[in-house]
């Protein structure tokens, strides 16, 4: 403790920007240690960019920072501290890895931290009993609820006995139950590891008085800093809520003033009814026959954690997503038999941000007036009226993308009611908006509600917004639990307040609470002890490494659509490629126009129609019939005798014959010519015999052509043995460039950032397991080969399998260098496909030796994989090679594996930017 001077972090001068967004302004905080400190305040105020500073997870732009004695701004010391922190980055389970089971994640981060199999079963045997999973260790974690998600992903933090733990937002999303649980372990824990420091970010502000100090942020700065009690007692305020508020600068501080709405007078027949409505996602059932109805003008709230239902019940009464069964009635009328005329008297704003960010405030609300056909003076007095009643007047022409959080909230509503709606369906408005802003919104909608007699149905988990609403329903699963006025919910359950009757709704229903972890079931903790030689620090990166492949192996077998793309994807192709692409020439279609028609015209013709290279067609009539043939494709070459042919021929008079060739195609084009040229040669050699004449007189010195290793001249034995090349070059690097970014997309590749894995251990480690599917696809393109085509191996297997291990290697490392410097899967998909396609095709050998290209061509074709592979494959195919003959194209092919994997180690980075 004296070593890290009494506190666990210590931020000095600590700024952070995101372009020229300002995240974090000269932050200095010393943050003791052994306790548990909260970081309070909305989104957007930089509490999620500090937490990602203090577990070395992002990179310090300016400041100085020492977390636990060492110096975060130096790799060497984040890899001392690494082990000893543990981070939740925010997020349901943005840790964990949806496909594997409750075990295998556990197991996955025991492998990165070293642990060998005793001490890992161990402590997950530990970690499943204290929180309550033991009986779901071989359930999906995409199959766990959120809370239980939340605890997977504790034990997955865990699992390694840290000194620090920072729990980014835990429990946002996650119903009151588990939140309540959720702490109640956190608490155990602290019991058993005394030295446990904790650092957690929440926007719940009743959460934050467990919290043993607390830091409130705004703006990017640090407000002030203590004990809740202190917090309260120094602002003079009886709630965090209240206190956070009057922490605020001066210029922000406002008088909150918030009005409860007056008891809603009843008005007739509902407009909002739900009967059985049911919603199923093949064997999962989203929403469970819910059923309740809302009157005009009452504010009705969906109160649930993330993925109870709340959601999905909103869109199926928009009409967005049709039920599986059930009934949605809108206005009394059924939601599929009035769909266009309901949808106009709704308004909907959903949970994610739905503006058009690259838009101003105005042109925002001038679009939607348009989308609900506003005739246009309507339009613009009711515009007007939205951004003065909303206070957007000073936001007018800024871009919506970058208006601060509550302001875009207020700006959503106003999107929303543009048309003037008779019911409003706002899910989750106010997640992550401050107390001030969330208190404004609320004025609008009472406002709504009462005045202008708008029916709202709001989703929230904010228990406080819950008790504004004239009734609510409480949603788990899919069911509503129960229904009715906050107040009436409360006492049918005895409790305080509604977040204890929520909670007492939920035991109920899910029939046992989660213990907490019991000191006398708990064994001491093991610490992970220091590699002491190189043979043990190669057998931790060896488990680090090994976790990884493991892992992506698991995802792969488990995801059937990647898998069969993986498999099955190059052998289509295979199947594609090899019959719809030849170079042969064969059956090309003529047609003859004989002026002459004389013994010697027939003969002439005869050695074309005798030619496996040539098909005839129907004569031609005339010139105008041959051009009309040849445009429309009919025919790709006319045969013109001209009159007197044969008699000028018999008398040795100069004579021609007219070969007309369709040259759309250059290279198709040519072959006909050759064609053409040899059948004349053949026919004036026959006729030189039948005059008795040498047919060699002429030309004493003649050129025998023979072909070698392909005699029969079938371009199927090159093409296939290239587009073995070709596949093996295009999907494994996909998929490898897929798998990284993947995580990158999902947010796990955190755990790159924070645990002692290393970027080599990383990237080879996801790479195993696309190089051994690359190897499955090498065998079933060779016998497809074999098998559909007719090309058999004629030189050494074990040769052309090296080959192919070595070329999977470079090749999927080609995808791992372009996914180490992209951020989303399209833009890897679209990059790696255009970088591999362009070489392989047409730098690489297939369709222009390598030898015979010059300038960049060269360069490119000598810088890509397939350059060297291509060789080894025809080589071995169709030559009969072996390792001696082809050991160069080894060797230029084994130089990539180093250089792509290093490339990638070093462009892909241990922090985020």
């Amino acid at each position: 403790m004296n070593e890290w001077q009494g506190n666990v972090a210590i931020l000095s001068g600590i700024a952070l920007a995101y372009g020229k967004t300002a995240a974090l302004d000269a932050i200095d905080l010393a943050i003791p240690a052994g306790i548990m400190v909260g970081f309070i305040g909305p989104d957007g105020v930089g509490k999620s960019s500090l937490l990602s500073l203090v577990a070395g997870a992002r990179r310090i732009q300016e400041g100085y920072l020492t977390v636990l004695g060492e110096d975060m701004a130096a790799a060497s010391h984040r890899r001392e501290v690494c082990p000893q922190i543990a981070y939740m980055p925010q997020g349901l389970g943005r840790n964990l890895y949806a496909d594997l089971s409750v075990r295998e994640n556990i197991e996955f981060f025991g492998r990165l931290f070293g642990q060998a199999a005793a001490e890992r079963d161990m402590r997950m045997r530990i970690l499943l009993e204290s929180t309550g999973l033991a009986d779901f260790a071989d359930r999906p974690a995409k199959n766990l609820s959120g809370g239980m998600r939340q605890k997977l992903g504790l034990c997955c933090s865990l699992i390694h006995d840290p000194d620090l733990l920072v729990l980014d937002e835990p429990t946002t999303g996650v119903d009151p139950l588990s939140r309540r649980q959720f702490w109640d372990l956190i608490a155990g824990m602290r019991v058993q590891r005394p030295r446990l420091s904790v650092l957690v970010a929440t926007a719940y502000m009743e959460e934050a008085e467990r919290f043993d100090w607390l830091v409130a942020m705004d703006a990017g700065r640090v407000l002030a800093t203590g004990t809740p009690s202190e917090l309260k007692a120094a602002t003079d305020t009886s709630t965090l809520e209240d206190c956070f508020i009057a922490l605020l600068p001066k210029e922000r501080r406002q008088q909150r003033g918030f009005i409860a709405p007056q008891p809603l007078k009843a008005d007739g027949e509902p407009v909002i009814v739900a009967r059985d409505l049911t919603m199923r996602f093949g064997n999962f059932t989203a929403v469970d026959h819910v059923s309740f109805s809302i009157v005009r003008g009452e504010i009705f709230g969906f109160v649930g954690s993330n993925g109870s239902g709340k959601t999905t019940t909103m869109k199926m009464l928009t009409g967005l997503l049709p039920p599986t069964s059930g009934e949605a009635l809108l206005f009394g009328q059924s939601i599929d038999v009035a769909a266009q005329e309901a949808r106009s008297r709704v308004g909907y704003m959903s949970q994610s941000f739905s503006l058009y960010t690259e838009l101003t405030v105005r042109q925002n609300l001038d679009l939607h007036a348009h989308l609900f056909q506003l005739p246009r003076a309507l339009a613009e007095a009711r515009i007007e009226a939205l951004v003065a009643d909303f206070g957007l007047v000073d936001y007018e022409d800024e871009e919506a993308g970058a208006l601060p959080l509550g302001i875009r909230q207020r700006l959503s509503l106003a999107v929303a009611i543009v048309h003037e709606p008779e019911i409003l369906i706002l899910d989750e408005p106010t997640s992550g908006v401050d107390p001030i802003a969330r208190d404004q919104f609320w004025e609008h909608l009472i406002d709504l509600s009462r005045r202008q007699r708008v029916t709202i149905f709001v989703s929230t988990h904010f228990m406080n917004e819950a008790a504004r609403c004239d009734r609510i329903a409480l949603m788990d699963a899919g069911r509503v639990l129960a229904s009715g006025r906050p107040e009436d919910l409360v006492k049918s359950q005895n409790a305080k307040d509604l977040e204890e009757a929520f909670i007492s709704y939920l035991e109920e229903a899910n029939g046992r609470q989660t213990a907490p972890l019991d000191d006398a079931r708990a064994e001491p903790p093991m610490r992970a002890t220091k590699p002491t030689n190189f043979a043990a620090r190669a057998g931790l990166a060896l488990r680090r490494l090994s976790a990884c492949t493991i892992k992506e192996t698991l995802e792969l077998l488990r995801d059937p659509i990647r898998m069969g793309f993986a498999l099955l994807g190059t052998t289509f192709l295979m199947l594609i490629f090899g019959t719809g692409i030849s170079f042969d020439v064969d059956n090309l279609s003529f047609a003859v126009l004989d002026w002459d028609n004389s013994h010697d015209s027939r003969a002439y013709l005869e050695e074309l129609r005798g030619s496996r290279y040539f098909s005839e067609k129907a004569p031609l009539a005339n010139e105008a019939d041959m051009q009309r043939r040849l445009r429309s494709g009919d025919i790709s070459a006319a045969i013109e005798i001209p009159p007197g042919f044969g008699r000028d021929l018999r008398r040795g008079r100069p004579t021609s014959i007219g070969a007309w060739i369709d040259g759309a195609m250059p290279f198709r084009a040519q072959t006909i010519r050759g064609y053409l040229e040899a059948v004349q040669q053949q026919y004036l050699g026959k006729l030189a015999v039948e005059n008795n004449q040498d047919p060699n007189a002429a030309n004493p010195l003649t050129l025998e052509t023979r072909f070698r290793y392909n005699q029969n001249f079938e371009s199927v034995f090159a093409i296939v043995p290239g587009d073995i090349a070709l596949l093996l070059a295009l999907i494994p690097a996909i998929l490898m460039a897929l798998a990284v970014v993947r995580e990158k997309e999902l947010g796990s590749i955190t755990n790159l950032y924070v645990t002692p894995l290393t970027r080599l251990e990383f990237l080879v480690g996801k790479q195993l397991p696309y190089v051994g599917i690359g190897l499955v696809n090498f065998l079933l393109l060779c016998l497809m080969g074999y098998l559909v085509f007719g090309v058999g191996i004629k030189g050494s297997f074990l040769t052309l399998l090296v080959g192919a291990a070595i070329y999977l290697v470079a090749t999927t490392g080609f995808g791992m260098l372009v996914s180490s410097f992209c951020q989303t899967q399209i833009a890897a998909l679209f990059g790696t496909a255009i970088l591999t396609i362009l070489p392989a095709t047409m730098f690489s050998g297939m369709l222009t030796p390598v030898s015979s290209l010059t300038g960049l061509p060269a360069l490119l074709g000598r810088s890509f994989p397939m350059s060297y592979f291509f060789p080894i494959s025809v080589g071995v195919f169709t030559k009969g090679l072996g390792f001696e003959e082809l050991r160069s194209y080894f060797f230029g092919l084994s130089i990539f594996v180093p250089v792509l994997i290093g490339l990638s180690v070093m462009l892909l980075h241990k922090q985020e930017s």
